[in-house]
């Protein structure tokens, strides 16, 4: 099975499945056509965290693709020649936005260690495509005459144009020759594509043209490297549920699901106010420890334990009211907890996340990203550049636990998961782009998952709700007006025009079956596959770089 955002990429997965590949052989396939067929979100250039799940003996790693700081970076990176932070829509077109990317390192690190087709045969069908063309979806032109600052800017506008010099639309057959290009070298070379040689030489050139340019280096870029580490688990509702450890957000979700377990929340329904009540307070109290303690912990001490300690979720339960609180909530003071400065980070919504398992039960969960709309709106061999590091804290001073560092890696709200049953086998996978939203979006289909035992296509369409500081913002039009007008007695005021554009794709094994889901709310689709062979669908076989 194979879920993502766009059905040419889920369908580059079930190809190289059905060739005999793994679950991270066909992962790679899926990255590859989404850098091509959904470039708004996610590329070759950006970063990622990815979780494997091996079938045989039930390990469950995780690979950290997340970017760097250039080792030229410092607090002053978005401050501007008085010392006050840049406008954003300044500072995200900058060549400072990019960091390190890291999605390449990681991916090819996964296959090292769970491939098993050639890496040089998994990048065909993207190349293919990018040769021949695709059709833009209505979710790429919307982006591509998108009211924000990266829509216009000059790369991007050349990228997306039609041979009349207009934007592309809807049905028009976009090609992308130069990222086919960028694919053929990076068959061939592997990572090193995207750290030495002419890409690199490419990428640094263009980084370091003003306005903003970069301090990068060729060795920063030469220099990096994913790490494999463990996991962050926890026991939910009798299953195990896995995330990525810091700087990835998966502490704060393994928070939030705990946070719930310990209220009524199970016995109540999607049509309780009181049960979205206690969803809405347990994500504050949540948010509000993330985003004062999470960092990247090379640099900051994150209270990992501490967070997650029982004791200590006991005494931010019984801050849960029967009624929402008012105003913003503060930080608790879990155990190792260190004296951070206050948080500024604004993290807007973007990236992609998909899902697949082979046939042998072998599962990828990964959360991919450049982070805002067309990253920092330039392009190089095809590929649209991150611009992640402005997922760090802007302000003066560097005191907290997700400022600006050389080396450093920004904070994130990616949080992939892989979730085991009491035996410690597969049950599932699921995961969301959204920014500052995506543990949200995740907490609340995992509670309609574990605690409601919904379908999970019916957990992913639950209406979302992202309560963070004073704000309930979501799809307050996807709510029962008695249900809404229950909330705003409560205190829940949900605000629309924020917080809807959720992207959660995820497979569930349910009464022995995989069930694959695709969130409604984009364009993409869950494919099972058929029995591995090494051709296509019409009996082609498949093609090679």
């Amino acid at each position: 099975m194979v879920s993502s955002a766009h059905p040419l990429a889920t369908r580059a997965g079930v190809d190289v499945l059905q060739g005999g590949g793994s679950a991270i052989d066909a992962a790679i396939a899926v990255q590859a056509m989404l850098g091509l067929v959904e470039p708004q979100s996610s590329g070759l250039a950006g970063g990622a965290f990815l979780l494997h799940y091996r079938a045989r003996d039930g390990q469950v790693d995780a690979y950290l693709g997340r970017e760097r700081a250039p080792s030229g970076a410092d607090a002053a990176l978005f401050l501007d020649s008085a010392g006050d932070p840049l406008p954003r829509s300044e500072a995200m077109l900058s060549g400072r936005a990019t960091g390190v990317p890291g999605v390449l390192p990681a991916l090819e690190a996964a296959h090292a260690d769970h491939g098993r087709l050639p890496w040089s045969t998994l990048f065909s069908a993207a190349a293919e495509t990018a040769t021949t063309g695709f059709s833009v979806t209505p979710r790429l032109h919307r982006h591509i005459v998108g009211n924000f600052p990266q829509a216009s800017a000059p790369d991007v506008a050349r990228l997306f144009s039609g041979p009349g010099g207009q934007p592309l639309r809807i049905g028009e057959v976009m090609r992308n020759p130069a990222y086919a290009r960028s694919l053929q070298e990076v068959a061939t070379r592997g990572a090193a594509a995207l750290q030495t040689g002419p890409l690199a030489e490419a990428l640094l050139g263009r980084i370091q043209e003003p306005p903003g340019p970069s301090p990068m280096r060729a060795e920063d870029l030469a220099g990096y490297r994913a790490e494999k580490v463990r996991p962050l688990c926890r026991t939910i509702r009798a299953h195990v549920v896995c995330v990525p450890p810091p700087p990835s957000s998966g502490v704060g979700l393994l928070q939030l699901l705990l946070l719930l377990e310990g209220t009524d929340i199970a016995g109540r329904s999607p049509d309780d106010p009181l049960a979205w009540l206690t969803f809405a307070e347990a994500s504050r109290l949540m948010y509000a420890d993330r985003d004062h303690y999470v960092g990247d912990p090379d640099f900051v001490e994150v209270p990992i334990e501490g967070m997650l300690n029982p004791d200590y979720l006991d005494s931010r339960r019984r801050l849960l009211g029967e009624r929402a609180a008012a105003g913003a909530v503060s930080p608790g003071v879990p155990a190792g907890a260190p004296a951070n400065a206050g948080d500024d980070t604004a993290e807007p919504a973007g990236t992609s996340h998909f899902v697949v398992v082979d046939g042998e039960g072998n599962a990828v969960s990964m959360t991919t990203t450049i982070e805002s709309y067309f990253g920092s709106g330039r392009v190089v061999g095809g590929m649209l550049l991150n611009n992640q590091l402005t997922d760090f804290s802007w302000q003066p001073g560097g005191a907290a636990a997700n400022a600006i560092a050389p080396g450093k890696r920004p904070r994130s709200s990616m949080s992939p998961v892989i979730v085991l049953d009491p035996q410690g086998n597969f049950a599932g996978a699921i995961g969301s782009p959204g920014g500052n939203a995506i543990p949200a979006y995740i907490g609340k289909t995992l509670l309609g998952w574990l605690f409601w035992d919904l379908p999970l296509d019916q957990a992913i369409a639950l209406p979302n709700l992202v309560a963070r500081g004073e704000r309930h913002d979501g799809e307050a039009d996807a709510l029962a007006p008695a249900l809404r007008q229950a909330l705003e007695e409560l205190g829940v005021r949900v605000r629309p025009g924020s917080g809807e554009d959720s992207g959660l794709h995820g497979v569930q094994l349910r009464s022995g079956r995989l069930h694959g889901a695709a969130d409604p709310r984009r364009e993409g689709v869950a494919i099972p596959t058929t029995p591995p062979n090494p051709t296509r669908d019409d009996g082609s076989a498949l093609p090679t770089l």
